[in-house]
């Protein structure tokens, strides 16, 4: 198996033309976290994605083509749960947008986080959780289901870190 083939990826369909879903992907506060901190749509854009305590990213924008594709590489991270707390360092997330039936396609990678690094069950989870509901919802209704800081972690979030530390 390629490493390639090991990232993470999930692939969500929806009835909605494919810059409607650029849109909705760069609208990262609508459907990742409402916490996020700096510009999250042009090329060269640098993000803070933060769940105090438990997790903190530093995103840069590399590719940003309107109505196909965004790439964010992960410049810096920290994550308490796991023993390589930067993990994420150096990886890439990928959403690439096809049309597809009428409506888009939207491939999600998260390119380097394999099933052999620490955080892959809880990260996997949690990105199948944000991709196939908070951001179809936010495509598809214009309204998703992000992250909010002060209402710590969800009760998903919350399982997924104690299976993990159950591991």
């Amino acid at each position: 198996m390629t490493q390639a083939a090991q990232d993470f990826s999930t692939t969500i369909r929806v009835d909605r033309p494919p810059q409607e879903v650029f849109d909705a992907v760069a609208d990262v506060r609508g459907w990742w976290s409402e916490g996020v901190q700096g510009p999250t749509r042009e090329l060269g854009d640098v993000f803070l994605f933060e769940v105090e305590g438990i997790h903190r990213s530093t995103m840069r924008l590399t590719e940003v083509v309107p109505g196909e594709k965004i790439v964010w590489h992960v410049d810096e991270a920290w994550m308490s749960f796991v023993a390589d707390t930067d993990e994420w360092t150096g990886t890439d997330v990928r959403f690439e947008i096809a049309p597809a039936d009428g409506g888009a396609e939207l491939r999600f990678t998260h390119a380097g986080l394999t099933p052999d690094v620490e955080c892959y069950e809880v990260c996997a989870g949690a990105w199948g959780m944000y991709v196939a509901e908070s951001l179809r919802r936010r495509i598809e209704t214009g309204r998703g289901t992000p992250h909010v800081p002060d209402a710590g972690i969800t009760e998903f979030e919350e399982d997924l870190l104690t299976e993990h530390a159950a591991g």
